[in-house]
């Protein structure tokens, strides 16, 4: 398991060839950025190291739900560039479907509209991977760039640590008694089975998808229909192998295109509870990188994930990266089973912040309790390249903190807004306020408010009043329906992104 998270690299263009960019270590690192010539016209190669460390790609089989499965999973990067011309607006590079150059070892599989390409494993292996002389191919003249070779331009290679969740039928629910849990309509509290991306029926009859109540309301919005187009997790998908950080965040909010952007993606009265980000634009600043970051709304999440050319994620899809295709556990956690401990109110060993704190007591693989630590922890701290799934706080597919550390902006199920979802990804711009453009991602203020079709899954280091042990729950659903869209200093954000 991966323990660190991402960094990028940037460089100013003098001239077609000339240059530079380095990124420091956190795991996943960029270095090495290069312009190089030989490409066709309106084209320029970006070329570029990439490495990260305790990398995967496996293929097993196990007893599940059909009831033997061959799967295969492995860890990427999802790589996007960012553009300056000018010393103007940084604007999203558009990639072309063809023509990028994978080192050996790896693969390259850039999605159809050219936002970005993930980047992976081409065989299966273990441990990290150091890819020097990747070439992504650069359609510049479709940036309005076509004066490339004789002006000042701004590079920034950027990369995002993610998990491939492969297509399969998995299961809803535990069978337990968390709080709103999915099961089967009809009688008794039995996982529902997911079988392909159909229309599900939700009614609390036989074969339909339920829901349990919650403090006297039904979490699932009425009886009506999931339709084909929501993501329902049975399709192939990548997941965020962390939280967002406050590195990353931070580095978002400084790419953003104006200070009425960045101002509203971020406030000032947002302190305490180890949030470190502070600052204006484009200088803001945060004092640990790696830990993940709260005080993120609904429209704030899905402007990074416009940003970043990803998508949000639904409860549905949420519950699959953690359970992947085993068979369900009741009351279990995201690491497939019911054995859990916080960390205390010290939180770490070493230098907190520094991104090398390791978890106090060392037997943590969560952060929960309910104001124990008062905050988030560093992204990934429970994991190292010798622990187990339980130990590391992993999900099936070696996502990390999908139980605990902070609450997770998830679109639900629990309402007629949500339901219209349609997993539209961002196009790596957001409108002039600094907000997602996409219509299905309910930052409008359609159904009276932002947020109308979100909620939060997967607990976190507070829990607001709450069961902060019963909401870290795999399935729980607390507040999977109810609709938050002001900041909070216990929300945060995971995006994903539909699989090429």
């Amino acid at each position: 398991m991966n323990t660190k998270a991402w960094k990028h690299a940037y460089g100013t263009l003098l001239s077609l060839l000339l240059l530079a960019g380095t990124a420091l270590g956190n795991g996943l690192t960029v270095t090495n950025v290069l312009l190089k010539t030989g490409a066709p016209a309106g084209y320029v190669d970006v070329q570029f190291d990439l490495a990260w460390s305790n990398s995967w790609r496996a293929t097993w089989v196990e007893q599940t739900v059909n009831p033997w499965v061959t799967t295969t999973n492995w860890d990427a990067a999802w790589v996007f560039i960012k553009i300056r011309p000018n010393a103007g607006n940084w604007t999203q590079a558009t990639l072309a479907t063809n023509g990028n150059t994978a080192p050996a070892g790896a693969q390259i599989d850039v999605v159809s509209n050219g936002v970005g390409a993930f980047i992976y494993r081409s065989t299966g292996g273990y441990g990290n991977v150091n890819y020097t002389g990747v070439k992504l191919r650069w359609n510049y003249a479709t940036n309005g760039a076509s004066t490339v070779g004789t002006n000042t331009l701004d590079v920034s290679v950027q990369a995002v640590e993610m998990v491939y969740v492969p297509q399969g039928s998995f299961y809803l629910g535990s069978g337990g008694a968390e709080g709103g849990s999915f099961y089967q309509g009809g009688g008794g509290t039995n996982a529902y089975l997911i079988t392909s991306e159909a229309a599900i029926p939700v009614s609390n009859q036989v074969g339909c998808l339920w829901g349990a109540s919650q403090s006297g309301v039904n979490s699932m919005g009425g009886n009506g229909w999931i339709p084909d187009a929501f993501p329902k997790g049975y399709a192939a998908f990548y997941c965020m192998k962390y939280e967002v950080t406050e590195g990353q965040y931070t580095d978002f909010l400084n790419k953003l295109a104006s200070g009425a952007q960045a101002g509203n993606r971020y406030s000032a009265s947002s302190t305490g509870y180890r949030y470190t980000i502070g600052g204006t634009w484009p200088k803001f600043t945060n004092a640990a990188p790696d830990r993940a970051a709260g005080y993120i709304s609904w429209s704030d999440g899905a402007a990074y994930a416009a940003w970043t050319g990803l998508r949000p994620m639904t409860e549905l899809e949420f519950e699959k990266a953690c359970r992947g295709i085993a068979t369900n556990v009741p009351n279990e956690y995201a690491w497939g089973n019911t054995t859990a401990t916080t960390l205390n109110s010290t939180g770490c060993f070493g230098t907190d912040g520094s991104g090398t704190e390791t978890p106090n007591p060392t037997t943590a693989n969560y952060n929960g309790g309910n104001f124990n630590l008062q905050g988030p922890a560093r992204v990934g701290i429970f994991a190292t390249a010798s622990t187990s799934r339980a130990q590391a706080g992993a999900s099936y597919w070696g996502i990390m903190e999908m139980s605990g550390n902070v609450w997770e902006h998830c679109v639900t199920v629990g309402s007629a807004n949500g339901r219209a979802f349609l997993g539209s990804h961002g196009s790596g711009a957001l409108n002039v306020d600094g907000k997602a453009t996409n219509p299905d991602w309910f930052t409008d203020g359609s159904g009276g408010t932002e947020a109308s079709g979100s909620g939060y899954r997967g607990g976190g280091w507070y829990a607001g009043g709450y069961d902060a042990t019963k909401d870290t729950l795999l399935s729980d659903r607390t507040l999977a329906a109810c609709l938050y869209s002001t900041r909070y200093y216990w929300g945060g954000w995971r995006g994903v992104r539909t699989a090429p």
